[in-house]
This record gives structure tokens, sequence and C-alpha cells, in this order.
């Protein structure tokens, strides 16, 4: 019996002896900008600009002088169409904004959709811009001087992990960074951990993992710092969490362990 009284005092200081506490630390955004009597200035490279992937859901508007001649070419925003139709690859999506879905063409998995008049037109890689000019040039046939307005209305992203509000985002812009969709998750919580921030991307087929580092004001340089649609945005917990939880776990299994001691010293002295 002292034997196994040992043994369980022994497992208890081991537990104790590593468990570890750290302390806080790598909170602050862009730590390389200290001097703040000084203006810093960086080039911005480039504007960014979403481009339509297969699944997208877009909604396009065709104006002109000729509001008869026009109609046409808006029926696939407002032609309600069948789950069934929509699984068989027809382009078109209509459903009800109210109940948190989608109203406008559905780009099927070949990069294509099926625009009035015009036909199946692919529009896998274009950007909006891009979009709304060739689909001008081709309707410039049919309608005087036409004027087309398109925008992606499935423009989702994703922030998880350590941030006051961990959840999936519908956005109005195309131009979000990972900056501002921090933000719209209400900022890391304190144990977020700032210089290794996970984005996950699909393009082109396969699923890419990027580190970013808040930490640094080159998080503005990246070729990642504008987010795209269908981005996953995680933030790790820092080591202070994770020690904070290795405590709680260690503290909790040394009371269990001196409630059995206890039971067992009680237990050996009824015995006696």
């Amino acid at each position: 019996m002292k034997c196994f009284t040992g043994v369980v005092a022994g497992c208890i200081c081991v537990m104790i002896m590593f468990s570890s506490c750290y302390s806080l630390k790598n909170i602050t955004y862009f730590q390389d900008l200290t001097d703040t009597s000084k203006i810093y200035s960086q080039a911005i490279k480039e504007t960014y600009e979403a481009h339509i992937q297969p699944d997208d859901v877009i909604e396009i508007i065709v104006n002109s002088i000729n509001p008869q001649a026009t109609a046409i070419f808006n029926l696939g925003n407002n032609t309600p169409v069948t789950a069934g139709s929509v699984a068989s690859n027809s382009a078109l999506v209509t459903t009800d904004l109210r109940n948190n879905t989608l109203s406008g063409y559905l780009v099927n998995k070949d990069g294509i959709i099926d625009f009035p008049v015009l036909g199946k037109l692919m529009v896998k890689g274009l950007s909006i811009s891009q979009l709304k000019d060739t689909l001008a040039r081709r309707l410039d046939t049919f309608l005087k001087t036409p004027i087309v307005n398109a925008r992606l209305l499935n423009y989702k992203i994703t922030v998880l992990g350590e941030v006051a509000r961990p959840a999936s985002y519908t956005l109005q812009s195309e131009r979000v960074s990972v900056i501002d969709a921090i933000g719209m998750a209400g900022d890391l919580t304190i144990n977020g951990r700032r210089e290794n921030v996970l984005l996950v991307r699909e393009e082109n087929g396969q699923r890419n993992f990027v580190r970013l580092n808040l930490n640094s004001s080159k998080i503005f340089e990246s070729p990642y710092y504008y987010l795209k649609q269908n981005d996953v945005v995680y933030i790790e917990p820092n080591d202070a969490k994770i020690a904070a939880s290795d405590q709680r776990n260690t503290r909790n299994i040394t009371i269990g362990l001196s409630v059995a001691t206890l039971i067992v010293l009680i237990f050996s002295q009824l015995r006696r």
C-alpha cells in the first residue's frame, strides 16, 4: 500500500514539473513601425480584383436607352428554377435573399454561364470588370449603348480560431484584406497568434496553405494580403493559452489523483 501511495505522489510531482507557464507576448500588430515621429510609406503594388470561379453566383443587370429591348437580357436574375435544374448544370440560380440565399447566374463546373440570347459564355478566370466589358461588346449588336452591371453574390470568407466572432461572412465588396476579415470577426483575442496566421485558399484545383505575420508591416506587401472568395483564415492559440489549458488539465488530474490517494489512505486505515 505504501508503494502504491508513493507511485501516486510521484506521478503528481512529474505532472507538476512538466506543466509550464508562458508569458504573453507578440500581441502588437506591425511591430516594426516603432518610431511614431516618422511617416512610413509603402507602394501599393496592385489593385486587387476578384476573378470568377466555378460555383460562383453572379448578378448581371443590363441597362440601355430602350428598356423594352433590354428586359429580355435581365430575365436570368428573375426566373425561378428548381433544385433539379441547378443540379443538372443550368447556369441560373434564383432564391430568396431574406432566407440567406442568392439570385443570379451560377457558374458551372466548367466555368460557363447560360446568358439570355447570347447563350453559353465562358466566364471562368475573368474579373468582374472584364465580364462587364465582354458582355457590353456582345450586347452592342442588340442594344444601343448597353451598360452592364455585375457583382459576385457569394463572395464569402471564413474566419476561425482565436477571434471574437468566428464565422463565415458573405461580403458586398470584392476587395477585402486579411485585416478587414479580422476586423469583421471582432479582432483577435489576447490568446491569438499574430505572427503565424494560417490562410487556406483553393484555386486551380489545389488547396494552398499560407502563413502570414501580422506583427510585421510587410503583411501589406504580401500577395495574399487581399482575400479571394471562399478563403479561410485561421488564428491559432498562442503558447499562453496552450499552457493554461495544460495547467488546467494537470490541475484536474492532480485533484483526481489526490482524491484517489486519500481514498486509498482511508481504505488502508479502515483495514487496520
